[in-house]
């Protein structure tokens, strides 16, 4: 009987340990200069609710003054923004699509790059300004925001200020993924023009380069896993284990020599 009790923990700490294979990233064959892996580089297209900087420069301040007063009068402002200060200050792509831009007004920019605005608000300001190449347009987006729960060490809603972010970057600006997450079932849940799609990635493996949702976008929700040991609730290592099973076997002798002295 005593055997066989110490057999079936045994199975148990081995079955409920993670496997180091599951901890490590990026793994698989050293990679040759002609399979180089191709990340995921599409243009983003802008949606409804994001936030975009414009400004404009010129070597006449007070030609482009009005359109950079709802920014500051600063002309160096642009290169001091944050997150706070662009949701005051940026222009927000409303339910339309729309942005509201002096002397243009609304200017839809729904599915446009950032490139493309560009070219659309030069455009448009030919009609309202002396416009020459000493003028210079500027469009950022406001940063990269995203969505991340789960087994991850700083969850919640982040913001990063590039222009562009990869999963392992957000990731590690959420502090990185807890032992008790699963490195192989990463969820990235993406709104698209169908509807809302969800994305299964493996980061353990080095072909997560060329995965399509490796490039996170705006108001994406990446999702980590719990392993399964967690769900059951016996521990992430053998020490773990063995430490829970114990107290249990020990909470269950107790009940039975009690029950016995009666």
């Amino acid at each position: 009987m005593n055997k066989m009790l110490f057999l079936i923990i045994y199975i148990v700490i081995l079955t409920s340990c993670v496997p180091h294979k599951k901890l490590v990233y990026f793994q698989g064959e050293p990679i040759k200069k002609e399979e180089i892996h191709k990340v995921n580089d599409i243009p983003y297209k802008l949606q409804t609710n994001d936030i975009i900087s414009i400004t404009l420069k010129s070597k006449d301040e007070e030609l482009v003054a009005l359109f950079n007063s709802s920014n500051s009068s600063d002309s160096n402002f642009s290169n001091n923004l944050n997150g706070d200060q662009l949701y005051f200050t940026g222009y927000t792509v409303d339910d339309h699509g729309n942005i509201r831009l002096p002397y243009i007004g609304n200017l839809n920019v729904l599915g446009y790059t950032i490139e493309e605005v560009r070219e659309k608000v030069r455009s448009e300001l030919k009609y309202y300004l002396k416009f020459d190449k000493n003028i210079f347009v500027n469009v950022k987006l406001a940063g990269i925001q995203y969505t991340i729960l789960g087994d991850i060490d700083s969850p919640g809603t982040h913001i990063i200020y590039q222009n562009k972010v990869n999963l392992i970057e957000a990731i590690a600006n959420a502090g990185d993924i807890m032992d008790t997450g699963d490195r192989t079932k990463v969820e990235v849940l993406r709104k698209e023009l169908d509807g809302i799609k969800k994305y299964t990635v493996d980061i353990t493996n080095i072909d997560v380069f060329d995965s399509e949702v490796f490039n996170i976008l705006p108001h994406d929700i990446v999702y980590i896993n719990p392993i399964k040991t967690k769900s059951w609730g016996i521990g992430t290592t053998g020490l773990q284990t063995f430490t829970t099973l114990a107290s249990v076997f020990s909470i269950i002798a107790t009940t039975i020599l009690l029950i016995k002295s009666f």
